[in-house]
């Protein structure tokens, strides 16, 4: 039994570690493909995907051109882009995109921060379509730059038009520029709600986004803008994220 009870626990630590979703861990690691399209149908079947709307747009970004192992790229489970960040699993992105589906119109706005190799930013950009326009921002240049790799490989018109765009910059500031936002995603774990961020987003806005400490209880926390400007926060389940920091304590001393 004692045996039992360290195995649980194990479980439930590697489960918590890779921001696998409390609620949903029934269905965690159920939704591997042999490629993009088994995957996306696997996330719809197990009713992670809700929206044929959402589907169309992970069936269109093909996850396979943002992950470095091409053998384990359509697992439903995190996978190593170097630099000690992961591009999340598959179902997290989807529970994402889901969240913020009636935030990210035809024309709309979107900022992800924290965007890694560049798939979930090229997924936004997607559901903004031509008129729109999204935004990535990670502080380590040698992701933006792999990002931008990633993205020329099957869209290069999204960052030519100005579609999507890559930038380096810390996350915890935004990207001001470009700002208000219809949609924000934060990509890890903050350990207050962003106040930077939230004023980037524009009234009727919605912002997505992991907060606590690490090692700690993470929750991810829905952020809803009324025209007045006052928030509506609804708690949506637990994960576990790694810090919204500074990119001298993600990777210290090996960032040329």
């Amino acid at each position: 039994m004692a045996l039992i009870r360290r195995v649980e626990s194990l479980i439930d630590g590697l489960l918590k570690q890779y921001a696998l979703p409390i609620r949903r861990r029934e269905m965690a690691w159920r939704c591997h493909g042999k490629n993009n399209d088994e995957l996306v149908n696997n996330l719809s079947r197990h009713n992670v995907l809700k929206t044929e709307r959402i589907a169309n747009v992970m069936r269109k970004i093909d996850r396979g051109d943002f992950a470095m192992c091409t053998d384990t790229a359509y697992d439903d489970a995190p996978q190593a882009i170097g630099f000690a960040v992961t591009i999340s699993a598959p179902h997290m992105h989807a529970y994402a995109l889901e969240a913020l589906r009636d935030h990210l119109p035809e024309g709309g706005r979107a900022l992800d921060i924290g965007s890694g190799s560049g798939y979930l930013t090229a997924c936004m950009a997607a559901m903004v379509g031509p008129r729109g326009r999204a935004i990535g921002v990670d502080h380590i240049p040698q992701l933006v730059e792999m990002s931008v790799k990633n993205v020329k490989k099957k869209n290069k018109k999204m960052l030519e038009t100005g579609q999507l765009q890559l930038f380096v910059g810390d996350g915890r500031d935004g990207y001001p520029g470009e700002a208000p936002y219809d949609a924000i995603h934060v990509g890890a774990a903050a350990e207050e709600l962003p106040t930077k961020l939230v004023d980037q987003l524009k009234p009727g806005g919605r912002l997505v986004c992991p907060v606590g400490k690490e090692y700690d209880d993470q929750v991810l926390l829905l952020v809803d803008k009324k025209a007045d400007g006052s928030l509506v926060k609804t708690k949506l389940f637990g994960v576990r994220y790694v810090p919204l920091t500074d990119r001298e304590k993600q990777y210290p001393g090996r960032i040329s």
